[in-house]
């Protein structure tokens, strides 16, 4: 076994490690926005990391091509996409959200300690 086998073979287990971390804080993180760099942050890194992984275990410059347009794809992708979420997020007013305006413990909202309606 080479040195670029076993750096590949590294590459493979973290990015598989990072996807898995990804899966995991979509599932318990409590909140839109939480959820949302969970699902955007590690699994980006995670794939790059698969991705390099592919390359060192064929690393030629037919196979750095594709593996460099995926990566890069993968990259423009989830960006907009995790904008797009933040957004629908944001202008939907996400009730699990205790950040968002309609949600009774926020400042903006009637009667709480921090609005200014005069009460509270």
């Amino acid at each position: 076994m080479s040195g670029w086998d076993v750096a590949a073979a590294v590459c493979l287990v973290l990015g598989a490690l990072l996807g898995l971390s990804a899966g995991l804080g979509l599932v318990r993180f409590p909140t839109t926005l939480d959820r949302m760099h969970a699902g955007t942050k590690p699994q980006v890194l995670g794939v790059l990391l698969v991705l390099l992984a592919m390359w060192l275990h064929r690393p030629t410059w037919g196979n750095a091509g594709p593996l460099l347009l995926a990566g890069i794809s993968q990259v423009i992708g989830v960006s907009v996409a995790g904008h797009v979420v933040a957004r629908a997020a944001y202008l939907r007013g996400s009730p699990e959200d205790a950040s968002s305006p309609e949600s009774p413990g926020s400042p903006d909202s009637p009667g709480s300690p921090g609005s200014f309606d005069g009460e509270g």
